[in-house]
């Protein structure tokens, strides 16, 4: 099947973005700018787009608490580019954040500051966090950066959905099996932005490496990798 075959059957365009009577906020989003076209399809077949509050109102308050300014125009740039969006639960984590939604940034000089990414769809052991660097990632008793960006995320997010579709087969591994897995042959998929998850393409398969619950909570067991198998060069890369 071509590839532009393919992605037809993804659905890219053709959708007309609905709009809240409210407030005039697409129900189907407009992918930011700077995501693979894989990922920019994903965001705007799949994913949802929310009325969210505007934290700016907060300002004078957050300020008075001795959150920084630049800290808060930090957390109200996330949520311009990515605040209310909605996406598929993510094949690890429980699913990640429900929604893309910044909050009130915590931290000190000392430690730097970061600020809430999004509540949990279930009950977790750890917050997803938007770290001081930027990065995405959870925090429990530890901050554990897992991509670079939170663009990296709905990278992976997206080719996690694509992999699902095309692979032939998808194989679990956990625990030390996963530590052993052989990648010789393998490169990093660069958009993911991989720190300490992250994806692996050959030359007829993916693996995603989920390594933050292993780190950020000490437990070598919660390691797992995800092989799909079988893809042909659409499903290496599509788009």
């Amino acid at each position: 099947m071509a590839a532009d075959d393919k992605a037809a059957r993804h659905g890219a365009g053709g959708r007309r973005a609905a709009v809240t009577p409210e407030n005039s906020v697409p129900l189907i989003p407009v992918a930011p700018d700077g995501l693979s076209p894989r990922a920019r399809r994903f965001v705007e077949v799949d994913g949802v787009r929310v009325p969210t509050e505007d934290i700016r109102r907060h300002r004078d308050t957050w300020i008075e608490r001795g959150v920084p300014a630049a800290e808060i125009d930090r957390a109200a740039s996330f949520q311009a580019r990515w605040g209310g969006l909605a996406l598929p639960p993510a094949a690890f984590y429980e699913g990640g954040p429900r929604m893309l939604d910044a909050d009130c940034p915590e931290g000190s000089a000392a430690e730097g500051w970061s600020f809430p990414a999004g509540n949990g769809r279930v009950s977790m052991a750890y917050g997803f966090m938007i770290g001081p660097d930027g990065a995405f990632g959870i925090h429990a008793h530890r901050w554990t950066p897992l991509h670079a960006g939170v663009d990296g995320w709905v990278e992976s997010l997206a080719l996690a959905a694509h992999a699902r579709r095309w692979a032939r087969t998808v194989t679990k591994i956990t625990g030390r099996d996963a530590e052993s897995l052989d990648l010789d042959g393998f490169e990093p998929v660069p958009e993911v932005q991989g720190l300490t998850d992250n994806w692996w393409r050959g030359s007829d398969s993916l693996v995603a490496l989920y390594c933050g619950e292993a780190v950020g909570l000490d437990a070598p067991r919660c390691l797992e990798a995800h092989l799909y198998e079988g893809l042909d060069e659409w499903g290496l890369h599509g788009g």
